[in-house]
């Protein structure tokens, strides 16, 4: 875990920071669909899981710019850019209805990447703990499916004040509209970091990594 120092003064969106840092604490959120027909498409072409592909193609949207890595160090109130941030993937476990999270490092090598997501899930499914260890993984970002539903909205509510500036990922089951497979994505950023022009760049650089993936 390496991460650089951000001078807040020197920050681009210092302003924008110190206002929603000091003066209005809040997240901001947005949820749309996009098309994974492509994707579905080439997942099935090559035996491999749709929801890894798109695990991997978002760890590197979220790679690919800094404002997507920033974190908060309450201890020294230093604003810092990770060099990397890596999935909190999550197992869902029928016997119990309860969730294990699942920690797979990052790697912008496809195959090293698909083959320990594989392995971190399986070994996720023999045990119920729920294992979930913040402290020790402070870049991760949480990355969610919630595959029983092909929902229009979701809020992700954290405590007034509290500066959570790693980005929190949902998205769920896709459906069929007008001959194209549709999933709603929700993206959360903390508006100290990031504001609708950030969010929204999320869904064009995962329209265009989805593009560049299936053409390979």
């Amino acid at each position: 875990m390496n991460y650089k120092v951000v001078n807040k003064k020197e920050y681009y969106r210092s302003g924008v920071f110190r206002h929603f840092t000091e003066d209005c604490k809040c997240s901001t959120s947005m949820t749309a669909r996009i098309d994974v027909t492509d994707l579905v498409k080439y997942s099935k072409e090559k035996g491999t899981k749709f929801y890894i592909n798109f695990l991997y193609i978002l760890s590197k949207v979220l790679n690919s710019r800094d404002d997507y890595r920033m974190g908060y160090l309450w201890e020294t109130d230093e604003l810092i850019c990770y060099d990397s941030i890596n999935p909190i993937q999550y197992v869902f476990h029928e016997d119990t209805e309860t969730c294990t999270p699942v920690y797979t490092v990052y790697s912008e090598d496809y195959d090293e990447f698909y083959r320990n997501a594989v392995k971190d899930v399986e070994n996720a499914k023999k045990t119920r703990e729920y294992g979930l260890d913040s402290k020790n993984h402070p870049n991760w970002f949480d990355a969610s499916y919630i595959s029983w539903l092909s929902y229009d909205s979701l809020n992700i509510e954290l405590p007034d004040g509290y500066l959570y500036f790693p980005p929190i990922i949902n998205w769920g089951k896709y459906r069929e509209e007008n001959g194209r497979l549709m999933m709603p994505v929700t993206v959360r950023l903390n508006h100290a970091i990031a504001d609708g022009f950030l969010v929204a760049n999320v869904y064009r650089l995962l329209e265009k990594e989805m593009a560049a993936f299936c053409n390979t």
